[in-house]
């Protein structure tokens, strides 16, 4: 297949297009920076970046933010996802996979164990909100005859060049500017990037147009555990956990502090989302897809740890 990628020279873009080339697929795509097989485009923007064809079209461009306003979210995350549908349909795409996120259940409160048929739910947060409302534009496309439309909602993907679950946690517990929520106890869901990749091109798949998948490692941890891993790498202690009032009013104060600098992650949308209680449930992507994910957080952590070392990224 011609396949194209939005978001190519991103965490999660490089590895579908390293497992694409692997089968024997033409891959192109999309960043805002050219590399080799990327071409330099805005996808809020139309332009020369779009294809002139493609069979597959993957959809992973976003403002991935907590710091980023409602603006600049909606400009790349629902009107870059109209664009990139466009270009889709131009290029004679038969499947168009975007990427939205667990997070469209919302950080406020879903179900133990929250199935695709659960309502999304907007709650104020500029990316919960604007991914929801890219669920939406793609989905209107579908329907609408335009182009065969699989919704992919990944859980938190961490591994060997994750910026949020991985470089970014890393700097801040260097820098002493880490800590969680409810004691540490709300509940992190992890997916290690190969499991992931394997989701997606499993929804390729006939049965999966029109449908929308949440595609974790199938199990939650405590944020407390999840991090802490990353302690151990730095030869720190264990991760600083406060109730979530208090770490939600220390972030939002450092959040203003630190964000005179331009945006931070380090807030109050943070903490709260750092205090989930539920998890996701995948048995809809095992039913219809046949996914089984295969890297426990153990392993991913010590695929991670070596990768870390042999990037001098830790000592």
């Amino acid at each position: 297949m011609r396949v194209f990628i939005t978001g190519a020279s991103g965490f999660i873009g490089q590895a579908l297009a390293a497992r694409l080339r692997a089968e024997g697929h033409t891959v192109s795509g999309v960043d805002l920076r050219a590399s080799a097989g990327v071409v330099a485009g805005d996808i809020s923007a139309g332009g020369a970046w779009q294809p002139a064809t493609a069979d597959l079209f993957i959809h992973t461009a976003a403002v991935v933010s907590n710091g980023v306003g409602l603006a600049g979210q909606w400009k790349v995350n629902v009107r870059g996802t109209r664009n990139a549908l466009d270009a889709a349909v131009r290029s004679g795409a038969t499947r168009f996979v975007h990427f939205s996120s667990i997070r469209a259940f919302s950080d406020l409160g879903f179900p133990d164990g929250v199935t695709e048929s659960h309502p999304v739910r907007p709650d104020g947060n500029p990316y919960v909100d604007t991914k929801i409302a890219s669920e939406q534009v793609a989905l209107q496309a579908h329907a609408a005859g335009e182009i065969d439309v699989t919704i992919i909602r990944p859980g938190d993907v961490y591994g060997p060049g994750s910026r949020p679950w991985t470089l970014m946690p890393l700097e801040l517990i260097r820098k002493n500017q880490f800590l969680l929520p409810a004691r540490g106890n709300g509940i992190f869901s992890p997916v290690y990037i190969d499991d992931l990749v394997s989701g997606v091109l499993l929804a390729r798949a006939d049965d999966a147009a029109g449908q929308i998948f949440t595609l974790t490692g199938g199990a939650g941890v405590t944020c407390r555990e999840f991090f802490a891993h990353y302690y151990r790498m730095l030869g720190k202690r264990s991760p600083l956990c406060l109730p979530t009032p208090a770490a939600v009013a220390v972030a939002a104060a450092a959040g203003r502090a630190f964000g005179l600098a331009g945006p931070t992650e380090f807030n109050a949308i943070s903490m709260r989302y750092f205090a989930r209680t539920g998890t996701y449930s995948i048995e809809k992507a095992r039913r219809v897809l046949g996914y089984e994910p295969k890297v426990d957080l153990p392993e991913g952590m010590s695929r991670t740890e070596r990768w870390l070392r042999d990037q001098h990224l830790i000592p």
